[in-house]
């Protein structure tokens, strides 16, 4: 029976190559595409998602139709990321592996240019590039794109959202204008689709299945928790799933720098992956996920294209992408490949909206599910161990001298002594971790509580935390770590008993238990900054009732806060004016800088009060 790659047209010695790399049968964009791309004739637009086997969708087609006798570049492949365009090169090496004389050239930022420059200048028939450091190499004058036939367009949707549109422009520039365009996306934003209309004439356009779509393969779930809890949540649900290799999506570099170091701290084997990174970092990291040394990685949407890794059961958003896009593109790291998956995102109640959004994009419900308890977590980890321990391979020629000594120590057991104590050395550890754990989902009917993350209006008491103001912000220098430090350094109270901050520009606000608000009101009594009082006061809306019995180092006085004024839409100090109230009086709103009555007029003639500290 004739191999179905050899049927669709590609020739033995290639697909004896992917025979080996376990190609057994052609995936769905695989099977529409290479037929037509081998006519070498059309232009062309394929949509389908991350995992599908793009690459071999135009790549196998590449191999067959260029003339690898000469040595000049012939095809010219641009994606978005230094990792996507390692993998892409490599997989055509790999395509290639059984043919003579094929060159394939990596060229990307973050490498020697000097070694790029002088693979191109031995001979190449393929170059794989981001924009960036293609158009720098095009600026030298050290390529020649004068013969290229084909350029592919690979995550085009992704080049343009990382801005690459103006270098994509360049670079095309340099190209003959008979070439053929190939596209592939995995979405089709409007931004997309104007590109195939710039670049292609009557283009062939092949979409599996709905446009945007998600993975048929892969469940999406999701989490309700409060934002203070996320990271404990988190931990939770990996502790839930032991056989976990997962990654990890975060919306900053800084994010997942922070998240990735804590989980280390508590012993869990991750890292980190994101643009901050040199490349001997990036490859190390990408090496060791690899080689599933590490469990999780964390990594933000840019550094995670290309990651190209077999078998990554869970894609976890610790933070949904700013665009709904995204989403999509994070969930089909799992289930490539035709296997299945889980994707999870932890949100809170003001990001139900956004999990609506994304269902009506891909087109697939999610299911709300429950942190599970620590009983669970323990009960799930301890038949991990078991199945673990059933299904072990044994060395019977390595273990045999050392049985001897072992039946020796467990000669005082008992088959069910020894099964319990085995069991519990892992099953003691998470018991003692989860000892009266608390419930971390949040008790929130879908569309209640709006503010339950901005605390009950008027008292800045919510749950366990109060929520209190600092006339310390960012033009002070700081932000949210610097202000923790400062706030556990003056009161000693812990920061585990710290919930919420939220840096402003010169005011703050922070949450801690309620059992603590004495301690820290007491703390910064006579506190100073940099020469100036530090005011502290319990968080509210303004409202009049307190003008007796609150703290000194910040009195309520009519409503508001004495020790400075609530101006520009801020606070300074404390008093709350624009904006705000003083006794039950609305006095002012904020506006553009300057003092304004109901009628919108700017109140010029009122003197300015100079801040007092």
């Amino acid at each position: 029976m004739n191999n179905p790659f050899i049927e669709l047209g590609i020739r033995h010695d290639i697909v004896n190559a992917i025979s080996e790399l376990g190609f057994e049968n052609p995936t769905p964009i695989q099977e529409q595409s290479i037929p037509v791309l081998l006519t070498g004739s059309n232009d062309f637009v394929g949509l389908a998602q991350t995992g599908t086997g793009k690459t071999a969708a135009f790549g196998l087609p590449l191999l067959e139709l260029l003339d690898f006798e000469e040595n000049h570049p012939q095809a010219l492949v641009l994606c978005p990321t230094r990792e996507l365009c390692l993998q892409i090169a490599n997989d055509i090496k790999n395509y290639a592996k059984k043919m003579n004389n094929v060159h394939v050239v990596a060229v990307y930022g973050g490498a020697s240019i000097m070694d790029q420059l002088r693979q191109i200048k031995r001979g190449v028939q393929i170059v794989v590039a981001t924009p960036g450091r293609m158009l720098d190499i095009i600026n030298r004058k050290a390529i020649d794109f004068s013969a290229v036939k084909y350029v592919v367009l690979d995550e085009a949707d992704e080049m343009l959202n990382m801005g690459f549109q103006e270098d994509i422009d360049s670079i095309l520039s340099t190209t003959p204008e008979e070439k053929k365009t190939w596209l592939f996306s995995a979405t089709m934003p409007a931004e997309v689709r104007r590109i195939a209309k710039k670049y292609m004439t009557d283009p062939f356009e092949l979409t599996m299945g709905a446009k945007n779509t998600g993975n048929a393969n892969i469940e999406h779930e999701y989490y309700i928790v409060r934002a203070r809890d996320k990271y404990a949540a988190f931990k939770r649900i990996v502790d839930f799933n032991p056989d976990i290799f997962g990654i990890v999506f975060c919306r900053t570099k800084i994010e997942t720098q922070e998240i990735a170091e804590s989980l280390i701290k508590d012993g869990y084997n991750a890292d980190s992956l994101h643009g901050d990174l040199s490349q001997q970092q990036r490859d190390k990291v990408m090496k060791r996920y690899r080689e599933r040394s590490l469990q999780l990685l964390i990594a933000t949407d840019v550094a995670a294209r290309g990651i190209d890794v077999n078998d990554v059961t869970h894609v976890i958003n610790y933070s949904l992408p700013d665009e709904i896009e995204n989403y999509t593109h994070r969930s089909g790291r799992t289930a490539r490949a035709g296997k299945t998956g889980v994707s999870i995102s932890i949100v809170n109640a003001k990001e139900l909206g956004k999990i609506r959004q994304i269902e009506r994009v891909i087109g697939k419900k999610f299911v709300k599910a429950e942190i599970p308890t620590g009983f669970d977590v323990c009960e799930k980890q301890l038949f991990s161990i078991v199945h673990k321990v059933h299904n072990v391979t044994v060395n019977e020629e390595q273990i045999e001298q050392y049985l001897p000594r072992i039946y020796e120590e467990f000669k005082d057991f008992t088959k069910e002594d020894f099964i319990k104590r085995f069991a519990s050395i892992e099953f003691n550890r998470f018991l003692d971790y989860y000892k009266n754990a608390p419930d971390l989902n949040a008790n929130i009917e879908e569309g209640r509580n709006r503010f339950e993350d901005r605390g009950e209006r008027g008292n800045g008491v919510r749950g366990n935390f109060t929520r209190l103001f600092i006339n310390l912000g960012s033009v002070d220098e700081f932000n949210r770590g610097d202000l923790l430090g400062y706030i556990c350094n003056t009161t000693k109270i812990s920061g585990r008993t710290v919930g919420k901050i939220d840096v402003k520009g010169v005011y703050s606000f922070f949450e801690v238990q309620n059992e603590d608000v004495d301690k820290v009101m007491t703390s910064f009594k006579e506190a100073e900054y940099k020469g100036r009082p530090v005011r502290i006061e319990i968080s509210g809306e303004g409202t009049s009732e307190r003008r007796e019995g609150g703290y000194r180092g910040g009195d309520r006085r009519e409503g508001g806060y004495r020790g400075g004024d609530r101006r520009e839409g801020g606070y300074r100090g404390g008093d709350r004016r624009e904006g705000g109230y003083r006794g039950n009086e609305r006095r002012e709103h904020s506006s553009g800088g300057g003092f304004r009555d109901f009628s919108g007029k700017p109140r010029e003639d009122r003197p300015e009060r100079r801040r007092r500290f």
